[in-house]
Order: structure tokens, then sequence, then C-alpha cells
């Protein structure tokens, strides 16, 4: 009879495992799942690749270590509130929590939280099954007396915008100081219960003209923006190649040369493209609308509707992640002009009574999570028809997701 020995990991190979995942969550963070590398992680660390690929066969293995990782410290989080009386408590728990620990991150007590943005870009089953086990943690909290009688659709949009709150903070929380993390938490946490809807405010939102300019013919540059964004949305920076892109519009390498010289060239059309269908949808917006909170309706819903048609979405701006370090700052500026236009507008229906009195730098960056986040929703509402959302995703964003009664 034969026996098989298995050998228990020694305390010191556990925590080189573990220092391999943590160095490789910043990488991730910064790179993306198709920019990581090997090699990148093994340096941060004075190793060379084959000490890493003791521990993990590829990178695709490390990546998913990675997403587990950050899932469990997203599971702590949530266990955190999961105690509370109601709803609104819950949430507030919920967010404390969240807000802490990144305070914490900044003081390095404690380790990064993994960015989620292309979790699904790697396809890992037991990935892709915690990352939906903690979806649904996040949608029990909303579970209660404020929110009976919702569908699972709607509790499921409702848990969509609650998450995709946090995961966009850190793209502008860098612009408080650490010991007003708390303060910031208090003001997500009213904006996120309460909504932006003043009491009474009629929710009317206006159907807007079509938002994008009609394709020129197979191969125009509108074509080529399209199946890149949908490209990039997918797979990143670095997964979407000049070869995939062209296949999916089965034209040549070299008629994508006829319209952008580099792919740099290209990621940077897609977001300006992106910009451009976003302040169409302001100025629109603005020409049709008789109060604030009209107007700024009238921008989510239509830009909502425009992510789920399929065909034409807006580059999500967690593609930001995987483009190359230079042309970042230049599009990190941007969105911070577009958060600034939402600012104003935000502060539009303060002076005229139609939105409550919020803080509308905070305000402005969860509106932009909103609109980005929609791209996700049929994931978590299957079936979900754009005109559908409006109803299930926008309204409670504006109205709260647990308003006091």
């Amino acid at each position: 009879m034969t026996t098989t020995t298995v050998r228990v990991p020694t305390k010191r190979y556990e925590q080189r495992k573990n220092a391999i995942v943590g160095s490789a969550v910043e990488v991730l963070n910064r790179r993306g799942v198709r920019g990581m590398t090997l090699a990148d992680v093994a340096a941060r660390l004075d190793l060379v690749p084959t000490g890493v690929i003791y521990y993990f066969k590829n990178k695709e293995d490390l990546a998913a270590a990675c997403f587990l990782r950050g899932i469990d410290r997203y599971n702590g989080l949530i266990a955190q509130a999961e105690g509370g009386p109601d709803v609104r408590a819950r949430v507030k728990q919920f967010l404390d929590a969240y807000f802490e620990y990144r305070a914490r991150m900044l003081a390095g007590e404690a380790e990064p939280l993994t960015a989620f943005n292309d979790v699904r870009a790697l396809n890992s089953a037991p990935v892709n099954a915690a990352y939906v086990d903690m979806f649904r943690r996040i949608r029990t909290l909303l579970s209660g007396p404020e929110t009976r009688g919702l569908s699972r659709p709607a509790l499921g949009a409702r848990a969509l915008l609650l998450i995709s709150e946090v995961f966009w903070a850190p793209v502008w929380l860098h612009r408080n100081d650490v010991e007003d993390f708390g303060r910031v938490s208090q003001r997500v946490w009213a904006i996120t219960v309460d909504g932006l809807a003043a009491p009474g405010a009629d929710w009317d939102p206006v159907s807007l003209p079509t938002l994008i300019p009609k394709a020129g013919g197979e191969a125009s540059s509108e074509l080529f923006l399209r199946a890149a964004t949908q490209l990039i949305n997918e797979e990143g920076y670095v997964g979407a190649s000049v070869e995939k892109i062209s296949a999916r519009l089965n034209v040549t390498k070299g008629a994508f040369y006829h319209h952008h010289e580099t792919k740099d060239e290209l990621v940077v059309a897609c977001f300006e493209r992106t910009f451009d269908v976003m302040r169409r949808a302001i100025r629109q917006a603005e020409a049709v609308s008789t109060c604030g909170l009209q107007t700024l309706a009238t921008i989510a819903t239509a830009l909502v509707e425009y992510q789920l048609n399929g065909n034409s979405p807006l580059l999500r701006a967690s593609a930001l992640t995987s483009a190359p370090e230079a042309i970042q700052p230049k599009l990190v500026a941007r969105f911070d002009r577009l958060s600034d236009r939402f600012a104003s507008l935000i502060s539009d229906g303060i002076a005229d009574g139609s939105v409550r009195p919020v803080d509308v730098n905070v305000g402005a960056q969860m509106l932009t999570a909103m609109i980005n986040a929609a791209a996700e929703l049929h994931h978590w509402t299957p079936g979900v028809t754009p005109q559908a959302a409006a109803a299930l995703y926008v309204r409670p964003f504006f109205e709260g997701l647990a308003p006091k009664a």
C-alpha cells in the first residue's frame, strides 16, 4: 500500500506567499489583470520571477488570489454592519467601516484593498462565486422594513448603487485629509440613504434625443471607437489589442492605423468620445429642464439608458487603471472637470429647492459613480431593459435607498 505525504505549509512559506499577494495587489490595482506580470510582482520583493512561480504557477492564479483576498477584506467590512438594527444603520456601519479602513491603509496600518475593475476579465470560477456571494451579502444589508415589497431585481440594483460608491471612492478620496474621512463617510451615507431629491420634489426626467453620432461607414472612426470601447471595458487596455479591435469589425489592421497612429491615441479618443456624450447629455438636459433636480435626473436617466443599450457604451473609468501612466493625469483631469460640472448642477438644484442641501462635491462623485457602474446592472438584474433601469436604479439614487418615513 502506497501512502502519500502531504507537506504542511510552514509559517515562513505562508508569510512569503502573503507578501507576494500583497505586492501583487498593488500591481493589479495599477495595471489590471492583463497588464500585471509576475516579473513586476517579483521585482517589488527583490525576487526573480521563478521565486513567484514557486507559489503561483501563473499570473492568473496570482490574480485570483488577489481578488479573493480583496473579497475577504470586504466581507470583513460587511460583517461589521450585519448586526445593525435597520437598513439605515447597516449602511452607515458599512460605510464607516470602509472609510476607517482606508484611513488605516494610508497610515500603513492595513493592507491595500483590491480593486475589482476587471475582475470579470479573469473569468475564474472560484473568484466569480466568491464575488457573487459578497454582492449577496451587500444586498442583505439593504433588506428590511424600509425596503419591504421590493423585488429581487430592485434590491440588486440598490446593492449595486451601494457597492459602486465604495469602489469609486479611491478616485476622489485623495482630495480629502485623512482626518476628514469620518466626515466624508457621514456625507456619503446621507446621500446614499436619503438621495439628492428634496422631500416632495417631483420625479420627472425628460427624454432626450440620441446622444451618439451616426456611424459613417463600415470602418468609420465612430465604429472603431465603439468596438475599442467595448473591448477595453471587457479586457482592459492591455487586453484590447489592435488585432481584436480589427477582428470585431472584420477589417484589417491597416484600416485601424488609417484612423489612429497608436493604441494610446485610440484610448484617448475613446475617453474623448465618452466625455463628448456626457457633455452632450448635460447641454441637452439643461435646455429642456425647469429645475436642478429635473436636469440631474434627465442626465442620469439618459446616460444610464445609453449604457444599457449595448452597442455604444461609455468607456468605464476603470480603464484608467491599465492605461499607460503617461496619459492618466490628463484623463483624470477630464473626469474631474465633469465632476465639477455635476457639482455646479447640484448647487443649482439646492438653490431652487429641488435638491436637498448636501455636500455638492461628494454628491457629484457619487452621481459619476452611479452612471459609470450602470454597465454592470445587467449582471445583477438579468433582463433589465434600459427603460426599466430608470425606476430600478436611477430613481433610488435620487430618492435614497432607505429614506426616512
